[in-house]
């Protein structure tokens, strides 16, 4: 017998990981409630929340707080360009714990462990570590060391983990939110810009096999929103073009669910 009924598996994608909120939001008020949750990158920070019971607006208000220009911290170029330690913080602050075993939900974190140089799972230990390194977008982000290992974003090896919750669900139902699509040229003006679609080319083939192992895939329409480029007007359209990815595959998920 399957540990979980339905598991939910969360993409990285920057500020796109906005319509993970909006796919949450769907699947709520039409009765589908995953009891587990396995996130990447910002699919770790959106799938945290919802484990810890957070409801949608709550999601929200936390992704509106949190600012790319208040969340960095300098530090020296060898290390990365900018640490998450704000992250950790808004995390701890916003849940009131900081460890797997206080979450309402199953939560797996997609990892990549740069010692072994492979993607490893965390389901243990301090939560706001495995989301922070989870996020750590290589050269963008410091490194985040756990244990005596250094972690970088988990897109690195896989940008939409599956497993081992594919195992233990009898549904499991995916978001990707890093389509590969073209840009204008006018996008790759600065160097964050560059570095953002340097990586999300470089990890767009990792998430093709969890792709086709997923019940039902839903692909919000967000590929025009830069990874990094962190606007509040833009929050309300990414969260909708996850609602409405959502709804648009509602039939199906009724069906399988």
């Amino acid at each position: 017998m399957k540990k979980y009924k339905i598991g939910l598996a969360l993409s990285g994608g920057g500020i796109r990981g906005v319509a993970h909120i909006g796919v949450i939001k769907a699947l709520l008020e039409n009765d589908i409630e995953p009891d587990a949750v396995i996130g990447t990158s910002a699919g770790a920070i959106i799938g945290a929340l919802y484990a810890a019971g957070k409801t949608p607006d709550e999601m929200m208000e936390f992704v509106k707080e949190w600012s790319l220009l208040k969340s960095i911290r300098f530090g020296l170029p060898i290390d990365g360009f900018t640490s998450l330690a704000f992250l950790k913080e808004h995390l701890q602050k916003h849940l009131g714990f900081d460890e797997f075993e206080s979450l309402k939900r199953g939560f797996y974190v997609g990892v990549t462990n740069m010692n072994e140089g492979k993607l490893e799972v965390l389901s243990s230990g301090s939560l706001s570590d495995a989301v922070m390194a989870s996020s750590a977008i290589p050269i963008v982000f410091k490194p985040v060391e756990i244990k005596g290992n250094v972690y970088v974003d988990g897109g690195v090896m896989c940008n939409l983990a599956i497993d081992p919750l594919r195992g233990e669900c009898e549904t499991l139902i995916g978001v990707n939110v890093m389509p590969t699509g073209s840009v204008e040229a006018k996008s790759l003006g600065n160097m964050i810009s560059i570095a953002g679609r340097l990586f999300a080319l470089s990890i767009t083939a990792t998430a093709r096999e969890s792709i086709e192992r997923c019940d039902v895939m839903i692909n919000p329409s967000v590929g025009s929103y830069q990874v990094f480029k962190i606007l509040q007007k833009d929050f309300t359209k990414i969260y909708k073009a996850g609602y409405e990815a959502a709804m648009a595959q509602m039939p199906l998920l009724l069906e399988t669910v």
